[in-house]
């Protein structure tokens, strides 16, 4: 294993008083240390050949790379491995040549100031990722730290839970946490009116006002939680859709056939970290697509305009794959499984013959399972109430082998 020479460095607001032994001794034997603007005016003077981290952030990592085996050192804010620089770094270098040598984070910080439990707080960043994402952590009683990109995030965020229905949530602006420009603010969301440091930390107590639907993570969301045309997957078959497709955290799932993309954005809304590549090459409905991912909290969703099979080259490998349409395409089915991971999962929603005909002959290929779901919902019936049917889903699922 190779001798460690990159040392990550996490510093607080408290600047060199606030590092231990072991990391100044790494900072003054170091050879090249790079780090932000605000964290080598906290050190200054730094000893060594100095850079800021330059923009593009990749040629930061050039940098760093340039000077592989010789003693570095690379800055960051608090925990380096938390929603950090570390973790980017972990992805690039062996853990055997890295150090991380972490201050207290943020959220620790935060949670010690207002005495919230930190294993009962949902932690989120923002920080260069869409702030819509807060959609998804929205449920009465919710505790949310968030970290921010700048002063201006908080009056988006509380532009956010008003439209969400959950204006009355109680904000708090933690900013400068641990060093002596260290100040708190607080206020309602319907009436935030705060100007705040660009270095802070967002805390969220979420309130909604009376009526607000309760959007929970299980799949299930009702049909009109979406924008569409009347091509979506409804309600009910959707959540039996995504319980054989299984989400799990970090895993990716190919939407065939997207519409608009209900089923890729619940499978993004119920894990941590689950992603989604959804393919539709129909315009408007990649117009309703993204409209519903950015409402429903899963800004992430990766939309293409593009059809199977052709679409599917080139893609990382799925953990999962969901036909909504174009299983009439030739091959479609065979490429799918081709690239599907050993252990995946494959489901396939048809609700032509022509569907159900390819769905058969993979079923006698392959097995897996083969089922008909049909749903009826009460309506009116002149001044009586009746059962009306939707149109009988057939269903393929498949786990590969």
């Amino acid at each position: 294993m190779t001798a460690p020479w990159l040392t990550v460095i996490g510093i607080g607001e408290d600047g060199l008083a606030g590092l231990s032994e072991v990391a100044r001794s790494a900072l003054k034997s170091a050879e090249f240390v790079i780090g932000g603007k605000r964290h080598l005016e906290l050190l200054d003077p730094v000893p060594g050949e100095v850079v800021q981290w330059p923009v593009p952030f990749s040629d930061g990592l050039e940098l760093i790379d340039q000077r592989r085996g010789r003693p570095t050192v690379a800055l960051a804010t608090g925990d380096p491995m938390c929603f950090g620089l570390g973790a980017t770094l972990s992805r690039r270098f062996p853990v055997g040549e890295m150090t991380v040598l972490p201050a207290q984070s943020a959220f620790s910080l935060a949670a010690s100031r207002l005495c919230w439990p930190l294993q009962d707080v949902e932690t989120l960043s923002f920080h260069g990722r869409p702030l819509d994402g807060l959609r998804a952590h929205l449920y009465p009683g919710a505790r949310l730290l968030c970290l921010t990109t700048d002063g201006e995030t908080p009056r988006l965020a509380a532009d956010i839970l008003a439209d969400e229905g959950y204006g009355a949530s109680r904000m708090t602006v933690l900013e400068h946490l641990g060093g002596p420009r260290e100040r708190i603010v607080s206020g309602i969301a319907e009436s935030w009116h705060e100007t705040v440091a660009d270095l802070n930390l967002m805390a969220i107590e979420a309130v909604p006002v009376r009526d607000t639907p309760v959007r929970s993570r299980v799949p299930g969301l009702p049909d009109d939680a979406f924008r569409h045309d009347g091509k979506i997957t409804k309600r009910e078959i959707r959540a039996a859709t995504l319980a054989k497709l299984a989400p799990h955290p970090g895993a990716l799932l190919w939407d065939v056939g997207a519409g608009s993309g209900s089923v890729s954005i619940e499978w993004m809304r119920s894990s941590p970290r689950a992603m989604a590549i959804a393919l539709e090459p129909h315009a408007e409905r990649r117009g309703f697509a993204l409209a519903n991912a950015a409402a429903l909290g899963a800004p992430g969703l990766d939309l293409r305009d593009a059809s199977a099979p052709e679409g599917l080259e080139g893609l990382p490998r799925p953990d999962a794959v969901f036909f909504g349409g174009g299983l009439t395409a030739p091959g479609v089915v065979e490429a799918a499984l081709e690239a599907l991971k050993s252990g995946g999962r494959l489901v396939a929603n048809a609700v032509t013959l022509e569907s159900e005909a390819v769905l058969l002959k993979a079923y006698e290929k392959h097995g897996g399972e083969l089922c008909r779901l049909s749903i009826q919902r009460a309506s009116p019936v002149g001044g009586l109430t009746g059962w009306r049917p939707l149109m009988p889903v057939t269903q393929w699922s498949f786990v590969k082998p």
